[in-house]
């Protein structure tokens, strides 16, 4: 019996903050089958990495099936923890190699666990420098900034 189908899901995501520790933002843009989906939050106190994480975990979360999916992001954090050294840090019990808590386990954790169905790529676009999907990422996770602030002023 052949294997079951997994739809083409291709998502461009983005983190933003403003300071470092500071309020932040996230978005993804979910394409598959021609339809688009664009998921965006923020936080009030964060940092770009967490905001980062945050954007590709949300898009991997709302995938309603398995799927074959290419995740674009200008985070080398991200696309080398999901490539490089995710499968170290849960070996060593969620410790770096200088046996350091890992940063993020939160989120690393979440992002495993929201990967695992899917065959996943994760692709490292260079930031700013016109790659359309990230660049509208980048404006959406500021502008989920600009709305958090709003609310709170």
């Amino acid at each position: 019996m052949p294997p079951p189908h997994r739809p083409d899901v291709r998502i461009a995501c983005d983190g933003a903050c403003r300071g470092n520790p500071g309020p932040g933002g996230w978005a993804a843009i979910v394409r598959s089958d021609g339809k688009e989906r664009v998921l965006k939050g923020a936080e009030p106190l964060t940092t770009n990495n967490r905001m980062e994480l945050q954007a590709a975990l949300a898009a991997l979360q709302a995938l309603p099936q398995p799927a074959r999916v290419l995740v674009e992001t200008d985070s080398r954090y991200l696309v080398d923890g999901m490539t490089k050294w995710l499968g170290q840090w849960q070996r060593n019990g969620w410790k770096t190699a200088d046996r350091r808590p890992v940063a993020n386990a939160d989120l690393w954790t979440a992002l495993a666990q929201a990967a695992a169905p899917h065959d996943v790529r994760w692709v490292w676009v260079r930031g700013h420098a016109g790659h359309p999907a990230n660049e509208r990422a980048d404006r959406l996770a500021n502008a989920a900034i600009d709305e958090l602030l709003a609310e709170g002023s």
